[in-house]
């Protein structure tokens, strides 16, 4: 369980959209993949299915709850362990850019910004975002495909 809270409350938190809501559907995912054991197949990835029931907890609290908030992705802002400490000048430049691209993908449709949140903020595999979202991997590619096209096209407005 150790190994896998951190990426578990951070797919719950994009999905859920909130930490509270994260931390529960988690907490629950990890009770429920506990129970499901003995319907685990054998030699399957363990992470993809684990990460499916933390998604569709997730996505339960959130439908059951009515939120339809904008899902905030600050994990996406986390600094990794090992990191070298930028100086001031590139932590301003690289915390704006940071802010604008998460306002841009803050503006995708949800199943983009889902996609490209668990794609390349939480560095997901094609076949572990699909697995988190119970869709096919196609499914993953053409969303992508599209989301990254609009991201692309809202970055270069002026505006954006």
């Amino acid at each position: 369980m150790r190994s896998y809270e951190g990426i578990a409350f951070r797919t719950a938190h994009l999905v859920a959209g909130n930490a509270a809501d994260a931390e529960e559907a988690a907490q629950d995912a990890f009770l429920k993949a506990y129970r499901a054991l003995g319907r685990f197949r054998p030699g399957a990835p363990f992470r993809p299915w684990l990460l499916e029931i933390v998604g569709n907890e997730a996505r339960n609290r959130r439908r059951s709850a009515g939120r339809r908030d904008r899902l905030a992705l600050r994990s996406a802002g986390e600094s990794r362990p090992g990191d070298a400490a930028p100086s001031p000048e590139a932590a301003l430049l690289e915390g704006e850019r940071r802010a604008r691209l998460l306002a841009v993908v803050g503006e995708l449709r949800e199943e983009e910004r889902l996609v490209v949140g668990l794609r390349f903020f939480l560095d997901l595999s094609e076949a572990d975002t699909a697995a988190a979202l119970g869709v096919r991997p196609g499914t993953v590619k053409s969303r992508l495909s599209r989301a990254l096209e609009r991201l692309r096209a809202l970055l270069e407005e002026p505006d954006a």
